[in-house]
């Protein structure tokens, strides 16, 4: 296994994805009307598989690995890369309560549901091209094989993990079928 080319991968689901916020910020737009349900599963695939599956394989293993190894040439840029990771959780926790509110009868917090969804997808997609562009390619380059194989057994043994409960297949199906209904 090639964790970083798998990471970049799920980048590429996570952008589909993206694509599917995109697509229901524009449909409240445009109808003024909120899919609560829709939004409830987007939101489940972000915190579930963007953020557990994916952004833990990064921090926890990735991330941690080029920190030991290579030191302080590393740590403002990483920095950023956590630091948009927590910004990515409040838009999504901001969106959440935005939603909530809407569903109250606050309907000028549409507004809320649409700048959060939008910042994020906004955020992340600049955040997976920094990664897939510098910050893997980075990695690549200055970790040692060892270091790699390391990387490579940790994120195997998280797939393998998250295979036993499913995650991948059950955020697969989710991200499907919203595509397939925001297309």
């Amino acid at each position: 296994m090639d964790a970083v080319e798998l990471m970049k991968e799920e980048h590429e689901y996570i952008k589909r994805g993206l694509n599917v916020i995109r697509k229901m910020s524009i449909s409240i737009l445009e109808s003024g009307e909120i899919d609560y349900e829709d939004f409830k599963s987007i939101i489940e695939f972000i915190r579930n598989y963007a953020d557990k599956h994916h952004h833990n394989k990064e921090e926890s293993i990735l991330f941690k690995k080029m920190e030991e190894q290579i030191g302080g040439m590393v740590k403002a840029p990483l920095s950023g890369m956590f630091i948009e990771h927590d910004l990515g959780r409040l838009f999504i926790s901001n969106l959440e309560l935005a939603l909530q509110r809407v569903k109250k009868g606050d309907r000028d917090s549409r507004v809320d549901v649409i700048a959060n969804a939008i910042g994020y997808t906004d955020l992340l997609t600049r955040h997976i091209d920094k990664e897939d562009k510098a910050i893997y390619s980075f990695a690549k380059r200055a970790l040692s094989v060892e270091s790699l194989e390391d990387v490579n057994n940790a994120c195997r043994a998280v797939e393998e993990s998250a295979a036993e409960t499913n995650i991948q297949d059950t955020y697969m199906k989710i991200l499907k079928r919203l595509e397939e209904k925001w297309q």
